[in-house]
């Protein structure tokens, strides 16, 4: 067998990015009512607060997912459930478009929720399964491509869109792109054909007791909330707080993110060299200075300036966590565990703060929010040193 032979073996290029691709899909339709959200308020006549809260029916969709994940595996194993939550996806995009009341959007968003949930487990059960565990830093990270990449274009995809369609239609154009991906995935795609483990009492319990799950669950509290909580607010915050123009501020943070494509192969083997402990003191260090700074120093130019580096820096938390949670846990409860961990970080992180820093923003302002946010994330930095370094990884 040649070298490249042994390569594609060992670390199949197509199989990982068909289903970064699906992934990619998965997690634009989360995040494309951020850039949107400026004429979502204006049209439905929200507050800062109400259309933050928008993001909280999102996250309990998505832990409404992930937790009944393991059932939907379990019927369908993980190939197809992976294909069934990425055409589901785009129906509930249409389905939104169509909505005229904030309660139907509401119930839109918590479908969209729920099916970006069911992929995840699923998702990273098959790549721990076609990829060799020595590989799994940098798979990782390139499966992390996917949001990162969602997070760059949908700010720009968004404009593209409304420059020829109203933002209702441009949902639609979404969805259909949605529903094509999950059939080449079908054709070409390589998911795991076992099935997940349903949800059972004594399975969650197992992976409750361990205190390792409670760690990372606050961890991915922080990497969350300091990544998706942060970017869904960006767009109202610089429009409405520092006075940039809706197209220059969502044009600025889908730009941003782009920094996050480069550090996310250098955190891959970053983390499978030093290991996944080392990787996250300085991922956490300096995802907590740079949030920090968003909130202290004022003005369009600095903030302009300082949203780039923020947005690098909090990408490499993700395959940090994930790496961490696949050595924790044995394979039959890996998936649980993933499910669990993120439920928690993302129902918090991804819901209950950008609502609550909306309507801390109608009290105060956006700029003190994000400021508290760097601020916690520092407090905890020794906290998370400590008890990982007790946890039986590899360094």
């Amino acid at each position: 067998m040649s070298d490249d032979e042994k390569l594609s073996a060992s670390f199949p290029i197509l199989p990982l990015f068909l289903l970064v691709f699906i992934f990619y899909l998965n997690f634009v339709s989360r995040v494309i009512m951020a850039p949107l959200l400026p004429i979502v308020e204006t049209e439905l006549g929200l507050g800062h607060g109400q259309a933050g809260s928008l993001f909280f029916f999102v996250a309990l969709g998505y832990g409404i997912g992930l937790l009944g994940s393991g059932l939907i595996s379990n019927l369908l194993t993980h190939r197809f459930t992976i294909i069934v939550a990425g055409m589901m996806g785009g129906v509930s995009l249409f389905l939104i478009s169509r909505s005229h009341s904030i309660g139907a959007i509401q119930a839109g968003l918590v479908l969209i929720g729920i099916f970006a949930g069911i992929y995840l487990p699923s998702g990273i059960a098959s790549l721990t399964e076609f990829i060799r565990k020595e590989h799994w830093g940098k798979a990782m990270a390139i499966h992390e491509l996917a949001p990162n990449t969602a997070f760059i274009t949908s700010p720009l995809l968004a404009e593209i869109l409304l420059r020829f369609f109203t933002w209702r239609d441009s949902l639609i154009v979404l969805g259909g792109w949605a529903l094509l991906m999950p059939f080449l995935f079908l054709l070409f795609g390589r998911g795991s054909r076992q099935r997940g483990e349903p949800p059972r009492l004594g399975l969650f319990r197992e992976v409750l007791v361990n205190p390792a799950c409670w760690i990372m669950a606050l961890f991915f509290i922080i990497a969350i909330g300091s990544s998706l909580g942060v970017y869904t607010l960006m767009p109202l915050f610089l429009v409405s707080e520092a006075g940039m123009d809706r197209p220059w501020a969502n044009a600025l943070i889908g730009l941003s993110r782009s920094f996050g494509i480069i550090l996310l192969f250098i955190s891959g083997v970053l983390i499978d060299r030093i290991g996944p402990i080392r990787a996250l003191t300085i991922f956490v260090l300096t995802t907590g200075v740079f949030t920090l700074l968003i909130g202290v120093i004022p003005g369009a130019v600095p903030l302009a300036i300082l949203v780039f580096p923020q947005a690098a820096c909090v990408t490499c938390l993700f395959p940090t966590g994930f790496t961490m949670v696949s050595l924790i846990f044995p394979d039959r409860l890996r998936g649980t565990a993933v499910s669990l961990v993120i439920f928690v970080g993302f129902l918090f992180g991804g819901g209950v703060l950008p609502s609550a820093m909306g309507y801390w923003a109608e009290a105060f302002s956006f700029s003190s929010g994000f400021a508290i946010l760097g601020i916690v994330t520092l407090i905890l930095l020794p906290f998370f040193r400590r008890l990982t370094s007790r946890l039986n990884l590899s360094r």
